[in-house]
């Protein structure tokens, strides 16, 4: 993640949301802590797959499980301003997909995650369906 330098530029990043940061967000050194940080993404992370639901009514409502999620810190977050988090669907493969997402803060990347998105069927993790991939594929990270 850290080396791709696409992922450090917002326009990069086809869906987008402001978040506010909170007072309890700050740790000792009045930086947004580790724990913060995840929740922004993990907010932006529900917040887009709640509105693709509700943009695209005709698909079945899916059903995730995290696989993994990775964290690279790149700069300081500050309270009280607030930050823009940056998605976009990294890959795509047969039962999951990963999530491309940064974290800016004033204009500058002070963040990156992936998230391992695995659907879920009535059994467990099952293929993708096509409907669904269609939509995710427009999603794509550019650059």
């Amino acid at each position: 993640m850290r080396d791709d330098p696409r992922r450090r530029l917002i326009d990069n990043y086809p869906w987008r949301i402001d978040l506010e940061t909170r007072f309890t967000d700050m740790d000792i050194n009045r930086h947004l802590n580790n724990v913060a940080v995840a929740r922004l993404y993990e907010e932006a992370r529900v917040r887009f797959n709640h509105g693709l639901w509700r943009a695209h009514p005709t698909i079945d409502r899916p059903h995730y499980l995290i696989g993994h999620v990775a964290i690279d810190y790149l700069g300081e977050g500050s309270y009280p301003a607030p930050v823009t988090v940056g998605y976009g669907v990294g890959s795509i493969g047969t039962k999951s997909y990963r999530t491309a997402m940064g974290l800016f803060q004033g204009g500058a990347c002070i963040g990156l995650s992936d998230a391992v998105m695995v659907y879920r069927g009535p059994e467990g993790p099952a293929p993708i369906p096509d409907g669904l991939r269609a939509i995710l594929e427009g999603w794509a990270l550019r650059g």
